[in-house]
């Protein structure tokens, strides 16, 4: 009996600290960068916080990043201070494969390391690319993609995380607070 005391705990404890949900605290992490760098998200409290799954190998990475899609996003929005985290869960990533990336593409923002999964799990991040808003007081307000144009043949791709942002920088709510995030499936262990 003790034994399926503890196994329903477990059961309501993981249930209760599942993934990230829309309009629930955005659970906090620390992680380290492709430099080693410590980033944590409660020190961002104050700011708004945009967090992209990403993976260069990925084609829909590659053509958002052909385009410029996250790196114009990232400067547009951090100038109305916004804070663009990056996240590698790709089980085989390693900081020397995303400084070389960083090195190719140009961008400045830093790409948290998760090879073991444990912050793409812990928000239920699904694709590459897969984007979460979080407000200034630490509340999750926008999960999902990046805009709505999958296939890249938009003229003008509505922008999803743009939107968001600009929501809630004007004390407004995102709408929509939630997409369904488009991409390749993250690569976890």
């Amino acid at each position: 009996m003790i034994h399926l005391g503890v196994a329903i705990l477990t059961l309501v404890l993981a249930v209760a600290t599942g993934p990230a949900a829309v309009g629930k605290p955005a659970p906090d992490f620390t992680a380290v960068d492709e430099t080693g760098a410590k980033y944590e998200l409660s020190s961002y409290l104050g700011r708004a916080v945009v967090l992209e799954w990403t993976n260069p190998d990925c084609p829909f990475v590659a053509r958002h990043y052909s385009a410029d899609t996250m790196e114009k996003l990232a400067k547009t929005l951090g100038a109305s201070d916004v804070v663009w985290l990056a996240v590698n869960s790709t089980h085989s990533n390693t900081a020397a494969d995303t400084k070389a990336w960083k090195a190719e593409q140009g961008f400045a923002y830093p790409t948290l390391q998760d090879a073991d999964g444990e912050l793409g799990h812990l928000y239920g991040a699904r694709t590459t690319p897969h984007l979460f808003v979080i407000d200034a007081q630490g509340v999750l307000r926008y999960a999902g993609a990046v805009d709505d144009d999958p296939t890249g043949n938009a003229a003008t791709p509505t922008s999803y995380v743009g939107n968001a942002v600009a929501a809630l920088l004007a004390s407004g709510t995102p709408d929509p607070s939630e997409t369904k995030p488009y991409g390749c499936s993250v690569k976890y262990k």
